[in-house]
């Protein structure tokens, strides 16, 4: 133990020496923990339950609406978005001020974005092809894929804005956010289409990526700004939950007549507010924290492999609940439904084993994430893929991966 901690203790020493000191550590920390909030909250309201034959997808927050509130915690894909407009915008700028093409610039971040996608899609597409030859219940594969897919709506709707940076740079946060109250006036007070929906689903995501671009022109220099967006952020959500109609839960509940998440509605615009201002009035404590090597060499390790742990969580899940079926009876916070706090003490037991299973999974496919690079004379391949040259975008996997 001694000595895994030793040397535990002198590769945290090297990335941080390794790291360029002009390096903003906030961005990796909190890129860290959006991607966490959204394994964890996955995790915790996600359960493949066998109570109709088969596995089905159910949720806690279905049968436990009290829940509600858990969802607040782990719902950060605002975060998500505004750490990519940040990075976005300089890494734009930064290849303007070099004399890089749009289209080089817009290409690299998109195939560092893409790459590690193509081995989840092959390995489910070989396992759902499987699955229907040796007689699964054609339900069953088509919730798992569901599972597995969900997420890369995700990257779509982050690729797309990354392609757009040029043109929203510049774009004030409160025009995303009219348009997202327009669209639920229309659909929900004017009786509009529920297509019409859809178009949050930009604009939504907008309102969180272009503060990340107003933050990365030195728009939340001070606490001022940052706990405005906080505090009118908090007071809207609120209001919009208790007068306004809008679910209390931040994600989608099977069976609920409304998501706040598919489509965005202006509730979970206004909850992206708040969430991002007070990631923003974070960043203080957060850079002396990064400041310990040991603390800051975890955060780096774990943005390297950060769409790694994003693709393949489901599948760590999934394969845990399935290798549970071999058990002679369903395993209570696996197996069984959602409707009881024992059922959260026994999920909550079921989380390192998931964690085990990702590592698992994250052994075999990190490799598909980091892009090679030139070994650098006399250090570690760890510390080369941490370090990227002086004046160049962070790497190795676009700007929600890079360390």
């Amino acid at each position: 133990m001694f000595e895994l901690r030793a040397r535990w203790s002198v590769l945290a020493d090297r990335i941080d020496s390794g790291t360029p000191a002009d390096r903003d550590r906030t961005v990796d920390a909190l890129r860290s923990f959006a991607i966490l909030g959204v394994v964890l909250g996955h995790w915790l309201v996600t359960a493949l339950t066998t109570a109709d034959g088969g596995l089905s997808t159910t949720s806690p927050l279905a049968h436990l609406p009290w829940l509600a509130p858990v969802s607040w915690l782990f719902q950060t894909l605002a975060v998500f978005f505004l750490v990519g407009g940040h990075v976005a915008a300089r890494g734009y700028a930064s290849a303007r001020a070099r004399g890089v093409p749009y289209g080089t610039w817009i290409g690299q971040r998109l195939s560092r974005l893409f790459r590690p996608v193509a081995a989840v899609l092959v390995l489910w597409s070989v396992t759902a092809g499987g699955l229907l030859l040796g007689g699964a219940e054609p339900g069953t594969v088509e919730t798992l894929l569901r599972l597995v897919l969900s997420p890369l709506w995700f990257l779509l709707v982050f690729a797309a804005l990354t392609a757009a940076t040029p043109l929203v740079t510049r774009l004030a946060p409160v025009w995303p956010l009219a348009v997202v109250a327009a669209v639920d006036v229309w659909r929900f007070g004017l009786g509009g289409p529920e297509w019409i929906g859809w178009v949050n689903v930009a604009a939504g995501w907008l309102v969180p990526y272009t503060l990340g671009a107003a933050w990365s022109r030195g728009a939340f220099t001070g606490r001022r700004p940052a706990a405005l967006l906080l505090g009118t952020g908090a007071a809207a959500t609120v209001a919009l939950v208790l007068w306004g109609g809008y679910p209390a839960s931040m994600v989608g509940v099977p069976g609920a007549p409304i998501s706040n998440l598919n489509p965005p509605t202006l509730a979970a615009a206004t909850f992206g507010l708040a969430q991002c201002g007070l990631a923003l009035l974070l960043r203080g404590p957060l850079e002396r924290a990064m400041r310990r090597p040991r603390v800051w060499a975890k955060v780096a390790l774990m943005n390297l492999s950060a769409m790694t742990v994003f693709l393949w969580h489901q599948t760590a899940m999934m394969a845990v609940t399935a290798l549970g079926l071999l058990a002679p009876a369903d395993l209570p916070g696996l197996h069984t439904v959602p409707d009881s706090a024992q059922w959260i003490a026994a999920r909550l037991l079921w989380l390192p084993v998931f964690a085990a299973a990702l590592g698992v999974c994250w052994a075999a496919f990190r490799t598909y994430e980091q892009a090679r690079r030139p070994q650098r004379s006399g250090s570690s391949s760890t510390v080369a893929a941490s370090r990227p040259a002086a004046g160049s975008p962070p790497a190795p996997a676009a700007e929600i991966t890079h360390v």
